[in-house]
């Protein structure tokens, strides 16, 4: 048998296998077209920090935010249960964004590596400010800027409740829950914030 023939039947015994010996140009095509999920990351300074965090929409909704960076464990570590929580209750009426206090130079990449591991599909945003104790005091005056650092606003924009170092998950949706149980606000008549719940972490 010389080695055309031979050429041929190695290709007729793969094709009745179900072996792909050469990629057709279709499957070439489909194989460089294929798309990657793509997670996208929005720069904001102080006032467009300020703009994510307003409610004043007659149809806003209660909003959770944390601030969070790569390079800090306790974010990394506690992000698993906030995108559960998003999950659980954006359905019943609860917006959740996370901005992260990492390099501006990280926005294209290890920012939106980690958000796609997470499976994020909430706006993310990352605060480029020059500097960072004004955009801290539109927060929380009382924020020292310690991450992670989670926070809980009612539809008229007032802080429910916050906190400072990892989330407990019970205590976060317990609190979630009450809120949108209720039209009203449970900050004091004063429109002061609560206290802050757990120790910060650095």
């Amino acid at each position: 048998m010389n080695l055309s023939r031979k050429f041929l039947l190695l290709i007729a015994v793969s094709s009745i296998a179900g072996l792909a010996v050469f990629p057709t140009s279709a499957q070439r095509r489909r194989a460089t077209t294929k798309k990657t999920p793509v997670i996208s990351v929005a720069a904001i300074d102080a006032d467009g920090l300020v703009a994510v965090l307003k409610r004043d929409s007659p149809n806003a909704r209660p909003l959770l935010v944390n601030f969070w960076a790569t390079w800090c464990d306790p974010c990394r570590e506690e992000f698993p249960d906030l995108v559960k929580i998003d999950q659980q209750y954006r359905p019943q009426g609860l917006d959740f964004t996370a901005i992260s206090l990492d390099d501006v130079e990280d926005i294209k990449t290890s920012v939106p590596k980690f958000l796609l591991e997470m499976k994020v599909t909430t706006p993310t945003y990352l605060l480029n400010v020059d500097d960072a104790e004004v955009a801290m005091s539109k927060v929380d005056p009382q924020w020292s800027g310690a991450l992670p650092a989670t926070f809980l606003y009612d539809a008229h924009g007032k802080i429910v409740y916050k906190r400072m170092g990892r989330i407990n998950v019970a205590e976060l949706t317990a609190a979630i829950e009450k809120l949108l149980r209720s039209s009203e606000s449970p900050v004091s008549s004063s429109g002061s914030a609560v206290p802050a719940v757990g120790s910060a972490l650095n």
